[in-house]
């Protein structure tokens, strides 16, 4: 049976250039593509607060792209 561990590490915000979001330890240096949103906190708080803001997890691209061909349509 898995036990699941405290996690006393303190975790920040990050987003890639596809407006996707991640944690990452915010004792780390954010990894290559993702930038720091500048919220940080317990793992849970971290997750609660991408599930409050990432409401359209398609990736920035395809919604551009979808976007476009609304637009064209007319």
């Amino acid at each position: 049976m898995f036990k699941e561990f405290p996690d006393d590490t303190r975790y920040k915000v990050v987003i890639n250039h596809e407006e996707q979001y991640s944690i990452w330890p915010s004792d780390k240096k954010s990894p290559t593509g993702w930038k720091d949103v500048g919220r940080a906190g317990s793992k849970q708080a971290c997750l609660d607060y991408i599930e409050e803001v990432w409401t359209d997890m398609r990736p920035l691209s395809v919604h551009t792209k979808m976007a476009e061909e609304v637009r064209k349509r007319g």
